[in-house]
């Protein structure tokens, strides 16, 4: 397991750094699936609310279409793809995210494989709101738009050979053959992984997640 100490440290001396300046800091993970967003994300936040900063994760996946839409659209196999998401929702919502106040959105359960509506709520006492996901740095129309409303953009690098073998193992952890984790992860993920690397945004902080640093 990578030990993400020093890239939390990295990030929270970034966000003490800014936080004075606004009534409400947004600070962007991106990154490939599979990259450790979720992860770091995660330690950001408890390392500020240890520091009695209140804060708190934004998942963008609480934003996955639903599968019955996708369906009728010709893209479930697709799903997790730029054009499986309600892409101008997510841009209204970090709008209203960085203006203040309380914000309700959605969160995505995994379990069930479908979003759940009004599930997080962002209160209003909350300074950092660290949002996560795939596409926050994706220069792909609505999404660039995300590009001017974040006040730090944290890009995650991960070799496209290392990405391959966690993502493989993902499908594996959730019950899946190997030759079924595989062909999920060559079809889709992948595909997806390679999108982001090839029309990503410049970021301020980009972090190397690589598998053999």
């Amino acid at each position: 397991m990578i030990d993400i100490t020093r890239q939390v440290n990295i990030l929270a001396e970034a966000v003490h750094g800014r936080r004075q300046a606004v009534p409400r800091l947004m600070v962007a993970i991106a990154g490939p699936p599979g990259s450790g967003k979720s992860t770091l994300a995660s330690g950001l936040r408890r390392r500020l609310t240890d520091q009695k900063v209140p804060s708190e994760v934004v998942p963008m996946d609480g934003f996955h279409l639903d599968n019955a839409v996708l369906e009728a659209r010709g893209l479930l196999p697709r799903k997790g793809a730029p054009e499986t998401f309600d892409s101008e929702g997510f841009v209204q919502a970090i709008r209203r995210l960085r203006g203040g106040g309380e914000v309700v959105l959605p969160t995505f359960d995994r379990t069930r494989d479908l979003s759940v509506a009004g599930a997080l709520v962002v209160a209003p006492d909350i300074q950092v709101v660290i949002v996560e996901g795939n596409y926050l740095l994706l220069d792909e129309l609505p999404w660039r738009n995300l590009e001017r409303l974040w006040d730090i953009g944290v890009r995650l690098d991960v070799p496209l050979a290392d990405l391959r073998g966690r993502l493989i193992q993902r499908w594996l952890s959730h019950g899946f053959s190997r030759p079924v984790a595989v062909r999920r992860a060559e079809a889709n993920d992948i595909p997806n992984a390679e999108r982001i690397l090839s029309r990503a945004l410049p970021a301020e902080i980009v972090i190397d997640q690589g598998d053999s640093r």
